[in-house]
Formats: C-alpha cells, sequence, structure tokens
C-alpha cells in the first residue's frame, strides 16, 4: 500500500515552510533516515529524513514551492509492485503573491491521519508503522520511537509483540483549557487601497517571504499583547575598555579578540543570577523562573533577524563566550542555527551602538521578560568623583521590560547589577 510522505514540523512554532530542494527523484529507493529534501522554515533551512522505506512513487510538491502546510503530503512511498497512479497529481512551484484582495477558495488537502493520544499527547508514527500496528494489534502507546523526534516508525512495530491495551489514564484534577485561535493580526489598510494611493508612482513590489512574515506577526503580537515600559541608563565604559584592552593583548597569542558585546552579555548574564526574579519568561497564565542565564543576542542577517541564544552564558569565559557568538552569528547569516539554537532564552540584547546608534528601545521577543538595547560609546563631558569636570566613555542602554513578569523597582535593580558589572569588569572574572 502506498505511504504518504507528510510536510513536517521541524520546529515547535513551524506551520508552513517551502520545500527548497528535493534530494531524490520518483523512482528512487529510499531508506528509513535517509535525507531526501531540504525545508525551509522562517529561520533556516533544514534536511528532512525518510522515516519509512520504498520506492519514490510520486513527487506531489515540487522544488521551490511555498507556503505548503505542515502535514500536507508532499511525496507518495510504494513498496514493490505497488504503483502510484492513484496518487494525488503533483502541485506546481508557484511564486508567493504578493498581498492579494482576496484568498481564493481552494480545496483543502485531505488531512493526515490523526495520531493517537495518551492523556492529551500525541503519538507520533508513520503511516505505515500505524497501519502495521493496527494488523498485528499492537498498542503505539507501548512502542518505543527511533524515528526523528521520537516517531515511531516501521523498524520499531515489526519486531514488537502485542501488549494488552492499559485502561485509559485518569483524567487530571484540573483540565487544561484549550489555548483559543489567535486571532489575525492587523495588517493595516488592504493592498487595493494602498495600491491605489501610489497609482502613477514607480515603485517594486516586495512579496514577504516567511522570515519577514514571522518577525512582522511576532513584533505585532509583542506590541499588542506585551505592557512594555522602559528603562533607561548611562554607563561608564573607561574600565571597560582599558581592561578589555590588557585582555586582548593577552589573548593576541590565542588567536582571541574579545568585543565590547562579550562583555556586555557576560555582564547580562550575571545580572540575571544577582536578581534571579528577574530571570523569568511569561507563559500565557502563568510565569516561569528560569536557574540559568540563557540570553539571547539579536542578529541582523539579510531579511530580517535571528536571536541565538548563549546557554548557561553566566558559567562561561569571557573567551569561549566570545567563539560561541562568532560561530553563531555567523551560522545565522547562512541561515543554518537548529531551532534549540535560536528558541529559548528569558533575556534578549539588542545591540546598535556598533552602527552608530546612540540610544534606541528595543521590542519584547515573546516571552522574553526584558531585552537590553545597546547604543554606542559616546566620549562625553562628565562630572567626575572629585567634583572635577572631566572627559569619558559613556554608553546609553534601554532596559524594555515586560511588566507582567518584572515590576520597575525589580527592573532598576536587574539595571543596576548591569551596570555594576560593566563599570567594574574585573569583578566578572572573579
Amino acid at each position: 500500500m502506498a505511504t504518504e510522505i507528510l510536510m513536517p514540523a521541524l520546529s515547535p512554532t513551524m506551520e508552513e515552510g517551502t520545500l527548497a530542494k528535493w534530494l531524490v527523484k520518483e523512482g528512487d529507493t529510499v531508506k528509513s533516515g535517509q535525507i531526501i529534501a531540504e525545508i525551509e522554515t522562517d529561520k533556516a533551512t533544514m534536511e528532512f529524513e525518510a522515516v519509512d522505506e520504498g520506492t519514490v512513487g510520486r513527487i506531489l510538491i515540487a522544488e521551490g514551492t511555498a507556503g505548503v502546510k505542515v502535514n500536507t503530503p508532499i511525496a507518495v512511498l510504494v513498496e514493490e509492485g505497488e504503483s502510484a497512479d492513484a496518487a494525488p497529481a503533483p502541485v506546481k512551484a508557484s511564486a508567493p503573491a504578493a498581498a492579494p484582495a482576496a484568498a481564493a477558495p481552494v480545496a483543502a488537502a485531505a488531512p493526515a491521519p490523526a495520531a493517537p493520544k495518551v492523556g492529551g499527547a500525541r503519538v507520533f508514527a508513520s503511516p505505515l508503522a500505524r497501519r502495521i500496528a493496527a494488523e498485528k494489534g499492537l498498542d503505539l502507546t507501548k512502542v518505543q520511537g527511533s524515528g526523528p523526534h521520537g516517531r515511531i516508525v516501521k523498524a520499531d512495530v515489526e519486531g514488537a509483540k502485542p501488549v494488552a491495551a492499559s485502561a485509559a489514564p485518569a483524567a487530571a484534577p484540573v483540565a487544561a483549557a484549550a489555548a483559543p485561535a489567535p486571532a489575525a493580526m492587523p495588517t493595516g489598510p488592504a493592498a487595493e487601497t494602498v495600491l491605489k494611493m501610489y497609482q502613477g508612482r514607480a515603485f517594486t513590489e516586495v512579496p514577504l517571504d516567511g522570515m519577514r512574515r514571522t518577525i512582522a506577526a511576532r513584533l505585532t503580537e509583542a506590541k499588542q499583547t506585551i505592557p512594555h515600559f522602559y528603562l533607561r541608563r548611562e554607563v561608564r565604559l573607561d574600565a571597560l575598555m582599558a581592561f578589555r584592552e590588557q585582555l586582548n593583548k593577552q589573548l593576541e597569542t590565542r588567536g582571541v579578540k574579545l568585543s565590547v558585546n562579550d562583555f556586555i552579555i557576560k555582564a547580562c548574564a550575571l545580572a540575571l543570577q544577582a536578581v534571579p526574579d528577574a530571570n523569568a519568561v511569561w507563559a500565557g497564565d502563568r510565569m516561569l523562573k528560569l536557574k540559568p542565564s540563557d540570553v539571547a543576542v539579536a542578529v541582523a542577517v539579510e531579511g530580517g533577524l535571528f536571536t541565538p541564544v548563549l546557554r548557561d552564558a553566566d558559567q562561561k569565559s569571557l573567551s569561549a563566550l566570545s567563539a560561541e557568538m562568532k560561530d553563531l552569528a555567523t551560522r545565522a547569516k547562512t541561515k543554518k542555527l537548529a531551532p534549540h539554537e535560536y528558541q529559548g532564552g528569558s533575556f534578549a540584547i539588542s545591540n546598535l551602538g556598533m552602527m552608530g546608534i546612540e540610544n534606541f528601545d528595543a521590542v519584547i521577543n515573546p516571552p522574553h521578560g526584558a531585552i537590553l538595547a545597546v547604543g554606542a560609546g559616546i566620549k562625553k563631558p562628565v562630572v567626575m568623583k572629585d567634583g572635577s569636570i572631566g572627559v569619558a566613555t559613556v554608553m546609553s542602554m534601554t532596559l524594555s521590560v515586560d511588566h507582567r513578569v518584572i515590576d520597575g523597582a525589580l527592573g532598576a535593580q536587574l539595571m543596576q547589577a548591569i551596570v555594576d558589572n560593566l563599570e567594574n569588569p574585573m569583578a566578572m572574572l572573579a
């Protein structure tokens, strides 16, 4: 019997993707675990492995097709002697439409068979594995999956022995309420309205790719649902600049060069440990207080940005943070980061100081509790400790805070801890 290959969910938030490239063609034999395609999500291009064995009978989705929904059939595997003639016709690649006036009604693809659930949690299994399990009378909840993300595949059920299904587990004392469907993101004036406003003027329409759509949706969500407030401080960098110069001379033989941003990452990570109540995220109907300092750093890439996460940043040396940040930034610019490398964290840093921006306000990346906007270090006249007037390198910082997670006084404590670390950099190595 033919087995459909479905568009995979390569990250917890993925709803659709682009089938960037097929690595097999019709008639090829594939094995479980073989890489058969490259899938573009909103953030990265990832390899997709087959979970079943067979021959590629028909490719249903052509290379370059964008907006393919998760669980949509993309190809059909057949066993020896089978034919794919009855499979659906292939879908040709099409360029994404730029803000259509109204979506034309289309026939929905037949949904994939629902995976069984255990106590509300889905059990992931390939269609072939489910069919074999049904024929053998196997309870899939008792089978350990060896496929990607624990998915149950053909090999897992072929050697398994039937086990009597246990009674359904008792319902939890408090049933979790189903999350309401997210409201459609406001898009402003309709495309036709805007186009009419610019009739007779030269312009180029730019279709939105997956990354830009995601950025638009998440930032709209952030500004509509997160009660932002802002805390501003200036920090004197002269001690840090001198200490950095000294360290870089000592590390030159190792090929290590620390940036000011490396010190900022370390300062924020240590501040989250010093003010643990601020190391938290918003989780709908509760808060999660994190123990490690997982700090995200915004990295500009073509067409958007990534926020790779440096995990346990408080425990790492400056040189280790520097090397890890360089690696993450390099791979972010080529969209080679895995989802676990840019998801998570409780706090983020956005540094536009290197581009000459003196100060700005950053938008919180949900579910983070705060984000630090870092401006350029500028030489300014200041009042010295002895009361005299001198010149110092001063950097402006703005902490955008989610008021649901962090109150004003707590945010001020966090900002003070960051400033103390940056103005006393040697103490960060203690």
